[in-house]
């Protein structure tokens, strides 16, 4: 199998700065991809695609519903909008629009969501975004897409653009470490496995997935031969991918920058209860807002870790050991 990790992981760059790159590059191979920003291009680098292609920019002012209803007329006007602004502002103020004209109508519309998760750490709880992935992923005809780092935006961006229907891409402010070769290719509705293991699983998406690749090789020192997949999907979800590691590991845990509720943990576990159960345990926020602060030291606080990936699969071993226990007794 190519290598699709990074060893050592690369110098950490802007995801917003890579995401700004991905639309110039975008730009340039289809003419019909226009961009619309809520007031926030300085914030999300969205300004580089306006610097480049101002015809095809539009800024509606801090207006988040006009943003969603502009975009989803200029696509039923043939056209791919990508509608820029914080993630809780789609998941909030923007919500109405997104549910009854983008998503009831189906509208060929896809929303970029910045400042995802605690990235957007200093100004306060009520800016910070750990209930969109519930929240969107509730909604029919919703796909969800979150990119774990640079390469990863690259390569979704124009998967997302050329998806048929509305797209939520999470996207992160700060600084991540480059974790995957160009082999990385990934897919839409498809998880991949970066790391291969029997003894559990870790399914993670967006920063969560380096964490989960350094719990793996803090692991196997001690014999622990941990499993990683890349969720990038939440939304169509990857049930297949889910269910054979659920058969072939027998424990699963779950990384996300997101409450505990209702994010990938949640999709993962609503998997599992259906067509393989076993243990899982999820990492996440742990249903709280957070608080302002340095962006690192808020994941650390906050239980989105290594350590809590760590801890987290000692404790989903130690349930599937009893679960093997009992069904080995007969006991049930």
């Amino acid at each position: 199998m190519e290598t699709l990790i990074r060893n050592p992981f690369g110098s950490p760059v802007l995801m917003r700065k890579a995401y700004g790159e991905a639309l110039v590059q975008l730009g340039a191979q289809r003419d019909d991809v226009v961009v619309l920003s809520a007031d926030v291009q300085s914030s999300d680098f969205s300004f580089m695609f306006e610097a480049t292609y101002p015809r095809r920019f539009i800024n509606v002012g801090i207006a988040e519903p006009a943003l969603v209803d502009v975009a989803v007329g200029l696509a039923n006007g043939g056209k791919i909008p990508v509608a820029n602004t914080f993630a809780f502002l789609f998941a909030t103020r923007a919500l109405e629009m997104i549910r009854t004209h983008l998503c009831y109508g189906g509208a060929n519309v896809k929303l970029a969501a910045a400042y995802a998760g605690l990235s957007d750490s200093f100004d306060g709880p009520t800016h910070q975004t750990v209930s969109d992935l519930a929240i969107l992923r509730s909604l029919p005809q919703m796909t969800i897409v979150v990119p774990a780092d640079p390469l990863a935006v690259e390569k979704l961006l124009p998967q997302v653009v050329a998806w048929n229907g509305p797209v939520y891409f999470r996207l992160c402010r700060n600084e991540l470490p480059q974790i995957f070769t160009q082999s990385y290719a990934p897919e839409i509705g498809k998880g991949i496995t970066l790391i291969d293991g029997e003894d559990a699983t870790v399914i993670a998406c967006g920063v969560m997935v380096a964490c989960a690749l350094e719990a793996a090789q803090r692991l196997a020192p001690n014999g622990i031969r941990l499993r990683v997949v890349e969720m990038h999907t939440i939304k169509p979800l990857d049930t297949e991918l889910i269910v054979r590691c659920a058969q072939e590991t027998g424990a699963i845990v779950t990384a996300e920058e997101h409450s505990i509720i209702g994010g990938l943990g949640g999709a993962v576990a609503e998997c599992l209860s259906q067509c393989a159960p076993v243990p899982l345990q999820r990492v996440g926020v742990d249903d709280t807002f957070a608080e302002s602060g340095p962006y690192s030291e808020l994941l650390d606080k906050y239980g989105l870790s290594a350590n809590a990936v760590t801890a987290a699969v000692g404790n989903v071993l130690k349930h599937k050991q009893t679960s093997s226990t009992h069904a080995s007794s007969g006991v049930f």
